[in-house]
């Protein structure tokens, strides 16, 4: 199992980012996908992530300015982060739950000053 996340970068306030997750190894489609955020001495928490049926769930920190998507002939999932702000600086990382185990991205970095 691989989780590659990409598209990270340092933005003004208000700018927006594409984070990419291109995953293999296991059969995307079937399983929930997700996006966690770290700040600098802060705990990794969830911001949003998408079921194998499509279900969307967010974070109310980034409820109507984040959206998730999956292209599952790509294996690839998406978020999209509009209007950010420097609360949103953080490592991003990239998520699945296969049975019994959890994996992990190695992030990728978003700046917003």
């Amino acid at each position: 199992v691989q989780l590659v996340e990409s598209g990270g970068g340092s933005v003004q306030a208000g700018g927006s980012l594409t984070l990419s997750c291109t995953n293999s190894g296991f059969p995307h489609e079937n399983y929930c996908m997700g996006w966690f955020h770290q700040a600098p001495g802060g705990p990794r928490e969830g911001v949003a992530d998408i079921n194998s049926g499509g279900d969307l769930d967010y974070a109310l920190s980034v409820k109507g300015r984040f959206a998730i998507s999956r292209d599952n002939a790509q294996n690839i999932v998406y978020l999209q982060a509009n209007s950010l702000n420097p609360e949103d600086t953080a490592m991003y990382y990239c998520t699945t739950t296969l049975p019994a185990h959890r994996y992990w991205g190695q992030g990728t970095q978003v700046t917003v000053s």
